[in-house]
C-alpha cells in the first residue's frame, strides 16, 4: 500500500522529474522477489536498504521549496516578458527576438536531462542543487547588470525610430553578455529542476504512515508554490518590468535568487543525503550495445526461454518487475547468456550481458517515443504565447479602466485562470459522468485525453488566425483610429488553457503510468523535452517563413511591422501542421499497447487508446 500510494501521487504530480525512492522495506531473509508472470506485467518487489539517518521531514521543506520557488520565479519572471525586453531595449525585430526566446526556452527544457544524469551518476542531489543555484544567481546578476550598465545594452531609442526600424541594435559584446546570462540560467535550471523533487522525497521515510502523508503533502505544496510563482511572474513581476523599471524588475529576481542560496545552505545540517546510485541512461545504452554485439545469435522458441536469459533478482532501487515480452524481440539478445559471460560470483560485463529487466525497460522507452513525438508539434501552439501573442498585444488597446494598462506579458494569466476553473469541474463533474459510460477510473484513457488536447491546440491556432485577421483589418480600415481591445485575444488563450488541461496533464499521467517507478525521471523529462523540441521547431518554422514568404514587393508574413505582415497566415500554417500531427497521433495511439497488459507479443491485439477497447 505504501508503494502504491507513492506511485499514484507521483502520477498526479505535474513536475516530478526523478522521484526515486531511497527508503525501502527490508525483505525477509531468504525471500526471493516475485517474478513477473503472464497474468501480471508489473509486480512489486521490495529491496533492502538501511536508513543511515533519520529523515529530515518537514523541517527541511522550507529550505528545499524556498530554493526551488525562487529559481522558478527568476526563470519564469524573465521568460514571460523577455520578448518585450528584447524588442524594446535590445531593439531586435520580432523574428530575431522570438528566435532567442525559442532557443533559450528549448535549452532550459533539455538541460535537466543532463543535470539528472550528473546528479544520479556522480555528484549527488545536494551538491547539484547548490552549484546550480550559484549559476542561476550569477545568470540573473549578469542580466541585471546588462540592463543597468549603459555600455552593456544598445543606446535608447524613441518610439518614432522604433516604428521605422532606425534604432541601433546590439553589438557582438552586448550579445555575448546576453548569451552568458541566459547560459548561466540554463545551467541553474539543469541542476535545480530535476533534483528538487527527489531531494525533497529523500527527507521522508515512505515505509511509515507519517512519511507517506509527508510525501503527499510535499507534492501538493510543490504544485501550489509553482502556481503562485506563475501568477506572480505574470502579474507583479511583469508590471514592475514593464511600467516601473527593467533594472528593478531584474534586480528583485536577482536578490531573491541570492536569498534562495542562503536559505538552502542554512538547512545543511537537517537534510538527508543519498549517495549517487548510477543513472538509468547508462543501462539503456548498454542494452543497445549488448544486443548489437550478439546480433548473430538466434533467439529461443517461445516457451523455451528458461535458463537462456539472464534474470537476476531486482536491484535495491527497482520496485517493479517486468516480464519478458516479444515486441522488439531483437533486443532480447542482450539478455542471452553465452559461455563465460556470467561469473560464479554473479558478476558480468554489463556491456555484453544485460538482464531481462534492463531489456524491458528499454522497450518501455521505445514504445513511448511515437506518442512523445506527437507532443512536439502540438506544443508549438504554446510557444507562440510568449512571442507573437505579445507582439499582437503591444499593438492593441490594453487599458483596463482609464489609468491601468495591462502588461503585454501578463496575458498568459487568462490561460491559467481557465485551467484553475476547468480542472475542478472536470474532476468533480465530467469525470464521474464519463465513468458511468466508459467504466474507467479516469473517465477516459490518457491517450484519449492527449488527443482531445491536440484538437484544442488546432482550434486555438485557427481562432488565433481569425482574430489576427480582424485586428489587422481594423488597423487598415481605420488608420490612426483607436486599436481594438486586447481581450480579442482571450478566446485563443482560453482554448490554450483547455489544451494544457487535457494534453499536458494527460501526457504526464500517461508517461508516469507507462514506466516503472524508478524510470519516472525519464518519464517526466520527456514532457519537458517535448516543450524544448517545440521551441526549436518553432524557431525553424519562423526562420523558414521569414525567408520564403513575401517577395514581389510584398513584406514577409513575419516582418518587423506586424500590421504590414500576415501573422494570420502563420497561425493557419501552424493549424495545418497540427492537423497532420493529429492524424499521426490517431495512428500511433491505435497501435499502442499499454504496459499493464500482461501479454504484449506481436500477435496480441493492440490496445486502442482512442477507441472503446480497454487498456
Amino acid at each position: 500500500m505504501v508503494i502504491k500510494g507513492i506511485k499514484d501521487e507521483s502520477a498526479r504530480s505535474l513536475f516530478p522529474y526523478c522521484c526515486t525512492k531511497d527508503f525501502r522495506k527490508s525483505e525477509s531473509p531468504g525471500k526471493e522477489p516475485r517474478q513477473g508472470t503472464k497474468g501480471n506485467a508489473l509486480s512489486v518487489s521490495g529491496s533492502a536498504c538501511s536508513n543511515q539517518k533519520k529523515p529530515g521531514g518537514w523541517k527541511a521543506m522550507p529550505y528545499i521549496l524556498g530554493n526551488e520557488t525562487f529559481e522558478r520565479l527568476a526563470t519564469i519572471g524573465l521568460l514571460v516578458n523577455f520578448m518585450v525586453y528584447l524588442m524594446r531595449e535590445f531593439h531586435m525585430d520580432q523574428v530575431s527576438a522570438s528566435n532567442v526566446q525559442f532557443i533559450w526556452f528549448g535549452v532550459n527544457n533539455f538541460a535537466p536531462l543532463v543535470g539528472a544524469f550528473i546528479s544520479d551518476a556522480y555528484v549527488g542531489r545536494f551538491r547539484t542543487i547548490a552549484l546550480a543555484s550559484v549559476a542561476s544567481f550569477l545568470g540573473m546578476l549578469t542580466i541585471t547588470l546588462m540592463a543597468w550598465i549603459p555600455h552593456l545594452h544598445p543606446p535608447e531609442c524613441n518610439p518614432e525610430q522604433q516604428l521605422h526600424g532606425h534604432c541601433i541594435g546590439p553589438n557582438s559584446a552586448q550579445l555575448g553578455v546576453l548569451i552568458t546570462g541566459l547560459g548561466l540560467l540554463s545551467v541553474g535550471t539543469a541542476g535545480i529542476r530535476p533534483c528538487s523533487i527527489p531531494f525533497g522525497i529523500d527527507q521522508f521515510d515512505p515505509t511509515t504512515e507519517e512519511g507517506v502523508k509527508g510525501i503527499t503533502s510535499f507534492f501538493n505544496w510543490y504544485y501550489a508554490t509553482f502556481t503562485v510563482v506563475v501568477l506572480l511572474a505574470l502579474t507583479l513581476v511583469v508590471y514592475i518590468q514593464d511600467s516601473v523599471s527593467w533594472v528593478l524588475g531584474f534586480g528583485i529576481l536577482t536578490l531573491l535568487m541570492g536569498c534562495s542560496i542562503v536559505l538552502f545552505l542554512v538547512g545543511t545540517r537537517i537534510y538527508v543525503y543519498v549517495k549517487p546510485q548510477g543513472s538509468i541512461f547508462s543501462s539503456i545504452v548498454q542494452v543497445f550495445v549488448a544486443s548489437y554485439k550478439k546480433r548473430q545469435l538466434k533467439l529461443p522458441a517461445e516457451g523455451q526461454e528458461i535458463g537462456v536469459f539472464f534474470d537476476p533478482p531486482l536491484k535495491e532501487n527497482v520496485l517493479s518487475k517486468l516480464p519478458l515480452t516479444y515486441q522488439f524481440r531483437f533486443l532480447n539478445k542482450a539478455a542471452i547468456i553465452t559461455e563465460n559471460e556470467l561469473q560464479p560470483d554473479g558478476s558480468r560485463n554489463k556491456w555484453r550481458l544485460c538482464s531481462i529487466q534492463d531489456v524491458e525497460e528499454v522497450k518501455c522507452l521505445i514504445r513511448i517515443i511515437p506518442i512523445w513525438a506527437s507532443g512536439i508539434i502540438s506544443y508549438t501552439s504554446i510557444a507562440q504565447q510568449e512571442t507573437f501573442t505579445v507582439s499582437q498585444a503591444l499593438k492593441m488597446d490594453r487599458h483596463l479602466g482609464p489609468k491601468f494598462q495591462i502588461p503585454a506579458g501578463s496575458l498568459g494569466t487568462i490561460s491559467m485562470i481557465t485551467i484553475g476553473i476547468f480542472l475542478p469541474i472536470y474532476e468533480r463533474i465530467i469525470v464521474p459522468a464519463l465513468r458511468k459510460f466508459t467504466k474507467r477510473e479516469g473517465g477516459i484513457t490518457p491517450l484519449q485525453r492527449i488527443g482531445i488536447g491536440i484538437f484544442f491546440s488546432i482550434l486555438a491556432m485557427i481562432v488565433a488566425g481569425v482574430m489576427e485577421e480582424k485586428r489587422r483589418t481594423s488597423v487598415i480600415l481605420h488608420p490612426g483610429g483607436a486599436p481594438i481591445s486586447v481581450f480579442w485575444l482571450a478566446p485563443r488563450l482560453i482554448l490554450m488553457g483547455f489544451f494544457e488541461a487535457f494534453n499536458i496533464i494527460g501526457q504526464i499521467e500517461f508517461f508516469n503510468k507507462q514506466f516503472p517507478e524508478h524510470m519516472r525521471s525519464i518519464a517526466n523529462a520527456l514532457v519537458f523535452c517535448s516543450v524544448g523540441g517545440a521551441s526549436y521547431l518553432s524557431s525553424m518554422v519562423v526562420n523558414i517563413v521569414h525567408h520564403v514568404s513575401g517577395g514581389h514587393g510584398r513584406p514577409d508574413w513575419l516582418t518587423r511591422d506586424i500590421n504590414a505582415g500576415r501573422l494570420d497566415y502563420f497561425y493557419y500554417l501552424l493549424a495545418g501542421m497540427g492537423t497532420f500531427n493529429f492524424l499521426y497521433f490517431l495512428y500511433v495511439a491505435h497501435r499502442y499497447r499499454y504496459i499493464g497488459n500482461a501479454q504484449m507479443e506481436e500477435k496480441s491485439e493492440p490496445d486502442v487508446g482512442l477507441s472503446s477497447m480497454k487498456p
